[in-house]
């Protein structure tokens, strides 16, 4: 096993990691790229190259030589005043004034060389002196210094512009003193024509020395925007201020004509000038407009579009620090310094000079000198209390940022490029429980958490690759060791320090507790701590999909998913308190969690439903794995129908559980869908019971949604019909009510009995409107019936739940009973389907409500269920045996007693009993003979239509079979009555013929 990575090999590395120094030269662009520049800038040596031999030449006549010596000079200015003016109007840059101005100091320039070539060509004449050449001549100096104050880096101080002035005074006096020792001091003397004569002879080198200062000045403050621009043009004065210095000199100044090769540096400096505002081309200007082109080198992670990577291409942006970038870092910042002191140096040469001459000082040596050393002492001044201010702003920020970063709760770290830890804060005693002290000279990597260098090396390696400007700071969190030995999550934000790295770090443990906690109880049942539906879904979705190829086929077929349903549960929370049911669910939760495998996952759905998915071991006899799994649900089916102790007391509850296999191309909805399906199927077939999914269960739950649709759509297109059967008092057979039973009409015009569309009806929201229909058509054929002269009591059969639903209103019944003017008394409501989960107190409210108005209610379902618990509490008129009973009456003996024992009860409390199901003949003679008073079934009549039921009321009454008052049983109990007795209805005999058919068997419409 390989030992942990050290700082050395990973930190070190990746600190270390840094873009080439050297970067390649851009692409060049169609048009104004550094290759267009090249092929100007040979252009213009070319020309200047030309005009020069020309010059040495003599351009081969004196002719010529004046031409080109003026008129050549003055195009060559034009061309320049021509070219900064379009730039200046053109383009949209800072230095806009400075080119316009260069623009009317080469005008100056041109008119002043026009003018000399005027007397010199056309009138063929010496120029006088002075003349109006030299007014445009001395014209040209001002317009090019001011310029060259514009191009500066302009002060923001007021002392700055002092400092800007004496710097431009102490290079103009130095010059001027060596000027004047040298030859300004023999030209100042007043020999010559006339006084306007010298002060022009003194006029020209003293402009050029203001220029030759601005010059310099400019050099040691230029602005770092169009530096290429700027540097031409300066160049370009330079080389003027050379040439005009060489005019004036006293060597050449009696000796010059036009055409000679001075004139070639004039030329040269103009035309340079010309070129100096394109000299950047496109890129470089765009660059200068503030926008940065960054060319990124491939990161891990970062598509490249199947482009081979490039080092990146960084160019300092406006305003960018220039210690960011060493290499282009100018070196004018010592020579600005060494400024003064090069000033003095040069007027102690004009004074020796003298000196040494064995003249006399000059007074004018002396004063400019003085003024100099006044001017170098004032400036001295002020730069020492600048530094004076500089140094007091400078401890003040200090101490200001050391009481930030020492009173910070964050804890701030300087990282060598080595990864060993320079500084660190006092903050790190109170978040990482060691001391600053003990921090510093530690390496990095060894603090961070072996899982998480590889990470954070990987961060710090493609940080360090961006570029500043698109990322100044990046944000790592990792574990860091803290002084007890554990580890802490820190989340640090980390800076660029030159060449390491700044981190300020602070504690977020707490936040990745809770987070974490918040993560647990979103995916976590709060009451039992099992993983909720949605993390239940994701581990089955997983389970499906993560297998590798060579298993997955075996494992998948034998992953499982068991639906849990606890039986019984909602009684739980209706008898003894919803707490005592929570309390359930927790045991209940502990005794499936440690029923499954380690890697198995249990699961609480919601309410009292529980899942378990068994993953696959890739066994590969699929039938013995079934049979585990089935076995392994069968016990816990037996574990969780174990009493529960709840507050002393113990509670039972039964579980039904469905059981799905996974299959190929099968989904997590798919597999819980197959297991819900089977624990509905384990719930009907009577509840605890382990139930395995099969394909028929989907295709009867695909059955019932057929048949749901084709009921509402039967509902609403009047496809039902309400037919009636008698009720017959079987003392006397007459009929004593009508039993109203719903229809539903196939489109071949054959009525199907209620048998199977009930049950889907009652699983939908079909009840309510199914049961509203029922008792609408009832009432209002009883008031017909009623109207006509036969009056019949209507019974009509609703379920405990439906009387206690909310599209009943209580006053709806009286409300219905009003409108189509039916008696109370005609209205006999048969209540059904009562269980344990039905409130009674509120059911006992109801039905007494209708018994004040009048309604009579009936008991369905006498001797089976909760019959003896609703008798005790409920507001009953009429009794009705259970079918069971009814069925069973002649068969057995056992079932005879307890009807008759049943019977007994109603006659005590002096109810009416009515036997429903009664087929055959027997079961009437039966029943009488044990005191029923009322029966129905097909032994009387089956249900009949208006018309039908009509002739029967008509009639008043139903033939009744007669036979012996007491059966006698044979074989064991198993036995029947000794007596024959011939079906009254049907048309048939128990011996041939058709049998009689039960009301409830008959065949639904199929799906």
């Amino acid at each position: 096993m390989s030992s942990p990575p050290t700082s050395t090999t990973l930190l070190d590395g990746a600190l270390r990691t840094r873009a080439p120094k050297g970067t390649p030269p851009a692409e060049p662009s169609s048009t104004g790229g550094p290759g267009s520049n090249t092929v100007h800038q040979l252009l213009l040596a070319l020309i200047c190259a030309g005009y020069a031999v020309g010059s040495a030449l003599g351009w081969g006549s004196d002719r010529v030589a004046l031409v080109m010596g003026d008129f050549g000079l003055s195009a060559a200015a034009a061309a320049a005043s021509v070219s900064c003016f379009l730039y200046g109007r053109t383009r949209r840059v800072r230095l806009r004034p400075a080119w316009l101005l260069f623009s009317f100091s080469s005008a100056m320039a041109a008119l002043g060389n026009l003018v000399w070539g005027w007397y010199e060509v056309v009138l063929e004449r010496p120029v006088p002196s002075p003349s109006y050449a030299d007014v445009f001549f001395l014209c040209f100096a001002p317009p090019a210094i001011v310029g060259l104050l514009v191009l500066a880096a302009r002060p923001v101080t007021k002392a700055g512009w002092v400092c800007l002035a004496l710097d431009a005074w102490l290079i103009a006096g130095s010059l001027l003193t060596l000027a004047w020792s040298l030859a300004l001091a023999q030209a100042a003397e007043l020999d010559g024509p006339s006084v306007a004569h010298a002060a022009l002879t003194l006029a020209y080198p003293l402009l050029d020395i203001a220029l030759v200062s601005m010059v310099l000045v400019l050099h040691f403050r230029r602005s770092p925007v169009n530096r290429t621009p700027v540097n031409t043009a300066v160049s370009a004065l330079a080389l003027t201020v050379m040439c005009d210095a060489l005019f004036t000199s006293p060597l050449m100044h009696n000796n010059y004509r036009s055409g000679q090769l001075l004139d070639a540096g004039w030329f040269a400096g103009s035309l340079l000038l010309a070129y100096a505002p394109w000299a950047a081309g496109r890129h470089h200007r765009a660059s200068a407009a503030g926008h940065t082109r960054v060319v990124h080198e491939h990161l891990p992670g970062q598509r490249t579009g199947g482009r081979p990577p490039r080092p990146p291409v960084r160019t300092p942006a406006r305003g960018a620090d220039p210690s960011r970038f060493p290499g282009a870092r100018p070196i004018t910042g010592s020579l600005a310094a060494l400024t003064p002191y090069l000033a003095a140096a040069v007027c102690t040469l004009g004074i020796l000079y003298n000196v040494l001459n064995g003249r006399s000082v000059d007074r004018v040596v002396l004063l400019t000198g003085g003024a100099v050393v006044l001017a170098l002492v004032v400036r001295q001044g002020i730069m020492l209390l600048d530094n004076i201010t500089l140094t007091q702003e400078l401890a003040q920020k200090e101490n200001h940022f050391r009481s930030l970063v020492q009173g910070s709760s964050d804890v701030i770290m300087i990282a060598a490029p080595s990864g060993v830890l320079r500084y660190v804060s006092p903050a790190a005693a109170g978040v990482y429980g060691r001391s600053a002290e003990d921090l510093v000279g530690t390496e990095l990597a060894d603090l961070i958490h072996p899982e998480d260098l590889g990470c954070v090396v990987h961060e710090v390696r493609r940080f360090l690759a961006a570029s500043p400007q698109e990322e100044p700071t990046t944000r790592i969190e990792c574990r860091f060791r803290s002084g007890d030995g554990g580890w802490l999550n820190v989340e640090s934000t980390v800076n660029r320090h030159y060449g390491g790295l700044i981190l300020n770090s602070r504690d977020v443990t707490e936040r990745v507790r809770l987070q974490a906690q918040l993560q647990h109880n979103a995916e976590h049942d709060p009451l039992t701590d099992l993983p909720n539906r949605a993390l239940f879904t994701r581990r089955v979705q997983q389970a499906l999909s993560g297998r590798r190829s060579s298993d997955r086929g075996t494992a998948l077929r034998n992953t499982a998913v068991l639906f849990i349903d606890l039986d019984g549960f909602k009684a739980v929370n209706d008898t003894i308190g919803h707490q005592a049911g929570d309390e359930l669910l927790v045991q209940a939760a502990r005794r499936l969690q440690d029923a499954v495998r380690q890697g198995d996952t249990a699961s609480r759905l919601g309410g009292d439903e529980f899942a378990a998915l068994i993953v696959g071991d890739g066994t590969r006899d699929r039938g013995a794995h079934e049979g585990h799994i089935l076995e392994l649900a069968d016990r816990l089916r037996i574990t969780l129908s174990q009493p529960y102790l709840i507050d002393g007391n113990e509670v039972r509850v039964a579980a039904s559980i469905g059981v799905a296999f996974a299959e190929a191309g099968f989904g997590a909805g798919e597999l819980l869908r197959n297991a819900d399906l089977a624990m509905y199927r384990a719930k009907a077939a009577g509840k605890g019971r382990v139930e395995l999914y099969e394909p028929q269960m989907q295709q009867d739950v695909v059955r019932k949604a057929a048949l749901a649709t084709r009921l509402r759509a039967a509902l609403h297109d009047g496809e039902f019909a309400l037919l009636h059967q008698p009720v017959v008092r079987l003392e006397d057979g007459r009929i004593s009510s009508v039993a109203a039973q719903p229809r539903w009409r196939s489109s071949q015009g054959v009525l199907f009995t209620p048998a199977e569309f009930l049950r889907v009806a009652d699983e939908g929201d079909r009840t309510a409107e199914l049961g509203r229909w029922v008792l609408e058509q009832a009432v209002e054929q009883a008031a017909d019936r009623t109207a006509s002269g036969l009056n019949v009591p209507v019974v009509v059969q609703m379920g405990a739940r439906r009387l206690l639903d909310r599209s009943l209103p209580p006053g709806s019944v009286e409300a219905l009973l009003t409108r189509h003017g039916l008696p109370s008394a005609s209205l006999v409501i048969e209540l059904s389907d009562i269980d344990a989960g039905v409130a009674l107190e509120e059911l006992e409210r109801r039905l007494a409500a209708l018994r004040r108005l009048g309604v009579r209610i009936a008991l369905d379902g006498f001797g089976g269920g909760m019959a003896i618990t609703a008798l005790r509490r409920l507001p009953v008129d009429v009794l009705k045996l259970d079918r069971a009973l009814v069925e069973g009456v002649v068969e057995s003996a056992r079932l005879h007693k307890i009807t008759s024992g049943l019977l007994r009860i109603a006659g005590d409390l002096g109810l009416p009993s009515v036997a429903e199901g009664v087929d055959l003949p027997e079961q009437v003679v039966a029943l009488r003979a044990m005191g029923c008073t009322h029966g129905q079934g097909m032994a009387f009549a089956g249900p009949l239509d208006e018309y039908r039921l009509r002739r029967a009321l008509g009639r008043g009454a139903c033939p009744l079979p007669h036979g012996p008052a007491e059966p006698a049983f044979a074989g064991g109990g198993a036995g029947a009555y000794t007596g024959g007795v011939p079906a009254v209805l049907g048309g048939g005999s128990r011996g041939g013929g058709t049998a009689l058919r039960s009301h409830d068997e008959t065949p639904v419409p199929p799906t």
